[in-house]
């Protein structure tokens, strides 16, 4: 059987997280927090039961070995039981390089452990 290869829609590719990074998040008066399961300069997919519909906003703030890491978000789609993935809608000017960094260094886990 033949399968078409199509070209991704993403801008940027995702790396996936072994474990380790965790978001707090803010959405509709409701706090959380949850596990990032894929991560990248524009998005990032985490995990949670508690998921809100596409179209939601969504403040992250992440606090990992690069810093304090803060953003806004919207709900792109939603995997019931699993998570949902979000879209970067805003991000300080500090705080994008420490992002890149952040994806670099996650980048470089994945490739050590043979992802």
């Amino acid at each position: 059987m033949l399968q078409a290869n199509f070209p991704s829609r993403r801008m940027s590719t995702r790396v996936e997280v072994e474990d380790g990074v965790w978001v707090y998040w803010l959405s509709n008066g409701q706090e959380e927090i949850s596990r990032v399961l894929d991560l990248s300069m524009r998005g990032l997919f985490i995990e949670t039961p508690k998921a809100k519909p596409p179209g939601m906003n969504t403040k992250l703030h992440f606090l990992v070995e690069e810093g304090e890491i803060r953003a806004e978000a919207v709900v792109r789609h939603v995997k019931p039981g699993s998570g949902m993935g979000l879209r970067f809608a805003a991000m300080n000017e500090q705080d994008r390089p420490r992002l890149m960094r952040l994806v670099s260094r996650l980048r470089g886990m994945s490739k050590e452990s043979g992802n």
